[in-house]
């Protein structure tokens, strides 16, 4: 007997979505969502379209400023959108790449030869999910003016004003919509900053002017060498072993532009970019790439006599440690994975990429002996400690299968076996682990205590790593494995939090482990798994009343809503979690329905990088210019 079903599904039931609705009722599909991810690609769509004119040869300078009242206006000094009536659809071409998906200058192939916006969606997007938006195109003479609201324009498009027949270029003002963008969310200077740099430096010549009215910041990015600049700018704190080997070719109207250089460092910088877009989950040009700095340092060592006959060939793993490396590709038909365009899958790219660094590579190592055999000596030795940790990791495993199914003695674990439910408070200390031991909810977490500070995983490689205590505990207590053998998969606890003291030490030993997970379990960072806890700062006592501050300023308000004085209240700081009782650890910091978790993001993987090799790598006057120009921001410091 068929099932009945109450739900009618007839020609009615099936949705037509006109104009820009799509893009409203769906912001996912288009610009990835309606996190603060999401929200800065609202700016990127709209900067790639003036980054197209800078491709096209039309346009060498490109403003950013973002307003008080968080509009963000860009401006090139481009061709200007066209304004005359488009034949079919008879309306402005303004207002047809303003409110048509689907519509642009960049599928005929006559007005860009290379292009990132290739969807068509980008610009229209923006319109869609902003609260307002107005245009002005410098063109012919004339300043043509149309603004939109929620997509739709309010008016014709109409002439405004005039300017010199020299002048052209777009001006777009839009304000995001906090229908669509919800919460205390903003855009972040630094994050767009980064961004606007790596589109300077793979596009040689065009200036990037970037204003913040809302802090009066400003940066100017402007790189004539291009992606070789990048690569001398990650390495600027490392000791490099050669100079940068570049190459720039085109082979069948798509241009391969690569760069690399090796450092002594232990971890891989690879970055890759098509049409100016940072593809962050790489694809088959960064595979090419990858594959052509193997193969060549392999042939390279056999020709040499560097690798002797009997000897394995490097693995990819090898020949990366210590590498540096930018592909940037520019293709008049790139295939993307999504919309977000994260990963390149053009099949031909892989081939082409291959041969034009393969070749260069090669003749580079031919020419330069002395840096050929700096880089296989750097691959013998990266194989060799490879190897050591492969026999460590091993010990590690067939050791902690003998103790307790793999879980650290050390480890008071949960009961719950979801990882969904669970979570991990990993803590600085006995004396703080057993306070978080007797306050927690036994139920669905489990405390992890670490005993002194845990090995500096950015200036040692897997074998030392693996020989470090505290490092083979959490590595157990997590279940993922390390180095070839992590597999997300395995995770033990869907929460993994920080818990340190809110001192030096505290903060030292954080850093220490956030080290660690960048470079051995990023995954675990990307999966929004790992957490810093927050506990108070202050403890206020006046007439039976217990309050908890998080900050200064949070402290001050509280007194200042009691309508008391700092004199009359009791006021204790805590340096330490131990000086919390187990209920006052309990309410504070781990009960979920009072605690704050900050969650651990890589914004951006190339300045995480960065910034990690120069707080914890071997190189010490980076690190001593950076603490004299934040020393001023420091707060709460223990002298």
């Amino acid at each position: 007997m068929a099932k009945e079903n109450t739900n009618s599904y007839d020609a009615k039931d099936i949705q037509v979505l006109e104009g820009l609705e799509a893009v409203r009722r769906r912001p996912g599909m288009y610009v990835g969502g309606t996190d603060i991810k999401a929200l800065h690609n609202l700016i990127y769509e709209v900067v790639d379209n003036s980054i197209d004119e800078a491709l096209a040869g039309v346009c060498d300078r490109i403003q950013v400023i973002i307003h008080p009242d968080r509009s963000v206006t860009v401006t090139d000094n481009g061709r200007g959108i066209p304004v005359d009536l488009h034949p079919q659809l008879k309306k402005p071409a303004l207002e047809v790449v303003m409110t048509t998906l689907h519509a642009g200058g960049k599928f005929g192939g006559g007005s860009y030869k290379v292009s990132g916006g290739l969807h068509g969606v980008g610009v229209s997007a923006v319109n869609a999910l902003s609260e307002w938006c107005e245009v002005r195109v410098f063109r012919d003479g004339k300043i043509h003016f149309q603004r939109y609201e929620r997509g739709y324009p309010v008016a014709p498009v109409k002439v405004i004003g005039k300017t010199s027949k020299e002048e052209f270029g777009t001006h777009t003002t839009f304000k995001y919509d906090p229908e669509i963008f919800k919460g205390d969310m903003d855009f972040r200077f630094d994050n767009l900053t980064q961004r606007f740099r790596e589109m300077a430096f793979v596009t040689r010549g065009v200036t990037i002017y970037f204003l913040d009215e809302r802090t009066d910041r400003e940066m100017t990015f402007y790189f004539e060498g291009g992606i070789t600049s990048f690569v001398r700018y990650l390495n600027r704190n490392r000791e490099v072993l050669h100079p940068v080997v570049h190459v720039e070719k085109e082979i069948e109207g798509i241009t391969v532009d690569a760069a690399i250089q090796f450092t002594d460092a232990y971890a891989e910088s690879v970055y890759s970019f098509a049409n100016t877009i940072n593809t962050i989950d790489g694809g088959t040009h960064l595979t090419g790439l990858r594959a052509a700095v193997t193969r060549t340092i392999n042939d390279y060592a056999r020709r040499s006599g560097l690798l002797k006959e009997g000897d394995a060939n490097f693995s990819g793993d090898d020949t990366r440690e210590g590498l540096t490396a930018i592909i940037s590709i520019k293709h008049p038909d790139p295939q993307f994975e999504s919309q977000t365009k994260v990963k390149l899958m053009n099949p031909e790219v892989q081939t082409l990429s291959q041969q034009v660094v393969g070749e260069a590579f090669a003749t580079f190592l031919e020419e330069n002996p002395n840096a050929g055999k700096a880089i296989v000596q750097k691959c013998l030795t990266s194989a060799r400690a490879r190897d050591a940790a492969r026999k460590a990791r091993d010990l590690v495993i067939r050791k902690s299968a003998l103790e307790s199914l793999t879980l650290p003695g050390k480890l008071a674990d949960c009961s719950e076996r979801d990882p969904d439910k669970t979570e991990l408070y990993i803590v600085e200390g006995d004396s703080a682990g057993g306070s978080a031991k007797q306050g927690r909810d036994r139920h669905f977490q489990a405390i992890l205590p670490l005993r002194g500070k845990i090995l500096n995983t950015e200036r040692a490689r897997l074998d030392k790593i693996l020989a470090n205590n505290e490092v083979k505990a959490l590595i157990s207590a997590l279940g993922m494995g390390v180095g070839d053998n992590f597999d997300i998969s395995g995770l033990r606890y869907g929460r993994v939090i920080i818990m340190t003291d809110a001192d030096v030490d505290g903060s030292h030993i954080r850093t220490l482990l956030l080290t660690f997970f960048y470079r051995y379990m990023q995954p675990l960072i990307d999966g929004g798994h790992l957490y810093i806890a927050q506990p108070p700062l202050f403890r206020l006592v006046h007439k039976n009343q217990v309050h908890y501050a998080y900050t200064e300023q949070q402290k001050d308000q509280m007194l200042k809503e009691m309508g008391i004085s700092a004199e009359k209240a009791s006021i204790s700081r805590y340096k330490g979690l131990g000086e919390m009782n187990p209920t006052q650890l309990w309410e504070t910091t781990m009960n979920p329905e009072s605690r704050t978790l900050l969650l651990v993001t890589i914004e951006d993987a190339a300045e995480a990088d960065r910034t990690f090799d120069m707080l914890m790598g071997s190189a010490v006057p980076p690190r001593k210019r950076f603490i004299q120009t934040h020393a001023r921001e420091v707060r709460n410091l223990d002298i």
